[in-house]
Formats: structure tokens, sequence, C-alpha cells
């Protein structure tokens, strides 16, 4: 099971707040990925490991349609977002993209930001604090989408096998 630090956030967190609006000009992920968090934790991006995670309460990634919102996460090598619930558009443009979202409610009331966790996706367990908390089980079809790094690796690897 894959170990990291936890960067705890709030309910309702908007995609505004990942990845502000006035960088969305930018030509890529790896110029935006510098300003995730900006208005919440300027030093976010230097401070996130690959293989962290984010932790959030309810609705998380509410508001706009971005993908660029968790485009910027996984661009920084976060390993999940962990949250109560997420806004739905996030949820698919998360899994779309090969970045692992997960639902847990008892997990963000019990831990804080620098607290390390392990995530294992295939069983729906997060370890953290000593102890273990039961998550969704992303369905198969899910898992293998984001073992094959998103919706579109995906579905290339099937056009493949059908040539």
């Amino acid at each position: 099971m894959p170990t990291g630090a936890i960067f705890k956030f709030h309910n309702d967190l908007d995609t505004d707040q990942i990845i502000g609006s006035q960088y969305l000009l930018l030509p890529d992920l790896e110029e935006m990925k510098v300003h995730t968090f900006e208005s919440l934790d300027p030093d976010f991006p230097k401070k996130v490991k690959a293989g962290d995670y984010v932790v959030g309460g309810e609705n998380f990634g509410c508001g706009s349609s971005r993908e660029q919102a968790p485009g910027v996460l996984k661009a920084l090598g976060v390993e999940a977002v962990i949250a109560k619930s997420f806004a739905r558009i996030f949820f698919r443009n998360a899994i779309n993209i090969g970045l692992p979202v997960i639902v847990c409610k008892e997990l963000p009331d019990e831990v804080n930001t620098g607290d390390v966790m392990e995530l294992s996706l295939s069983e729906g367990i997060v370890k953290a604090k000593g102890k273990e908390y039961s998550c969704t089980k992303l369905p198969e079809y899910m898992q293998n989408i984001l073992n094959q790094g998103g919706l579109i690796a995906s579905l290339n690897k099937e056009e493949q096998v059908w040539e």
C-alpha cells in the first residue's frame, strides 16, 4: 500500500481554490501546477511530494467544470484525493485523467495535515493514525481506467486489442 503525507482541506472546496481561473491560460499543467491551492496554501506545490494525499470534506471539487483542477494535483504527484463526498464533475474528470478519488466518510474528521496514511484501492481500505477506515472500493472498470493512466489511455489500449 502506498504511504504518503496528508494535506487536509475544508468542505466545499471549489475548483477555483484548487487552480485559480487566471492561470488557465498558461500553456500546460507543468506551468499551472505551481499555482495549486495558491489562495489557501501558497507553499503547497513546494511541500507536496509524489505519493502524498489530499483529504477534503464534503463536496470536494465543486464549482466550475475544469479538468485542470484534478490535472494539477496529478501533475504534482498526488497519489489520490480522499473526501467525504465529491462534486460529480470533479469526480468524473479525475477518473478520466487517472487520478484516484475515494469517498471515505470518517477519515477527514480524524486526520490532519502532516499525518501519514496508506491506501489500498483494490481493498477499499485507508490506514492512518493506527486505525483502518473503509472507503468506497472503486468498481473494477474504474480501477482499470486508473491503472492504465486515465480514460483516453484506457480507450487507446482497447482500440489496439481490436486491431
